[in-house]
């Protein structure tokens, strides 16, 4: 009887509704870039698991797009086998859902218990300026809500700011996609270099801040309180269990 082990987990928990946003289009070095497709996929399908709303946003609105090469269905792919997002494709309502995003400026933080963000090519190019943006999360921290933010996505640590001036990340110890995953894109590419910034680069400039990451493509997250961070695809499911427990412990 000594290797017996039994496990169990509630099936539904107390309904929550996650805010859920994912990058708009943009180019990076000429080429379309959009969000990384398990960064939502995996999340959305362990929140819609455990009873929970989730709803997609972009800060622009419209359709919206994913990585070509992490959509599973693209020839190009490298992920052929990301089964949770070839399943969210062709669901008969999740398949809808980037077609025609809300935008932020409609978003209402007091309507939602959580707030996550997908990483990819695309928020590096397009969350940087996107002030806007910055502020929601801030605001989101700020009324008690859980914030999560995934690889690419955690870039926005670098600029929300609290009401007092201080940067939400003071303080925190969080991840995000490493310098040393950046070099290994870099080097695929050619030996170029594919952003103008890192994020660890930028988050060590802050002597405010915690930032650590695992090894390259290990999966890895953080939770720290309500913040909830993940280095990149490979921390989908860490970072989806952490959201819950985040929500679990939330009034």
């Amino acid at each position: 009887m000594e290797n017996v082990i039994k496990r169990r987990s509630s099936h539904v928990l107390p309904k929550k509704k996650i805010l859920y946003v994912v990058s708009n289009p943009a180019t990076l070095m000429g080429f379309p870039v959009g969000f990384f497709a398990e960064e939502l996929t995996r999340p959305f399908f362990e929140f819609i698991q455990k009873g929970y709303e989730v709803e997609i946003v972009s800060p622009k609105g419209g359709k919206v797009e994913y990585d070509g090469f992490s959509n599973p269905e693209n020839e190009q792919t490298i992920y052929p086998n990301d089964l949770v997002t070839i399943g969210f494709n062709h669901h008969n309502t999740f398949g809808k859902l980037l077609e025609n995003t809300k935008s932020i400026a409609e978003v209402n933080v007091a309507d939602y218990d959580a707030v996550c963000v997908a990483g990819g090519g695309g928020p590096l190019v397009t969350f940087k300026d996107d002030t806007a943006l910055h502020q929601l999360i801030a605001d989101f921290y700020e009324q008690g809500k859980v914030v999560g933010l995934l690889c690419h996505g955690t870039c926005l640590l670098l600029w929300a700011k609290l009401s007092d001036g201080s940067l939400l990340a003071d303080g925190k110890t969080w991840t995000g996609y490493s310098d040393a995953e950046e070099e290994m894109n870099n080097q695929a590419a050619g030996g170029i270099k594919i952003n103008e910034y890192t994020i660890e680069t930028e988050a060590r400039k802050n002597h405010k801040t915690h930032y650590e990451a695992a090894d390259p493509l290990e999966p890895f997250a953080i939770k720290d309180g309500r913040l909830i961070t993940g280095q990149q695809q490979h921390s989908s499911a860490l970072f989806s269990d952490l959201v819950i427990e985040a929500l679990t412990e939330s009034k």
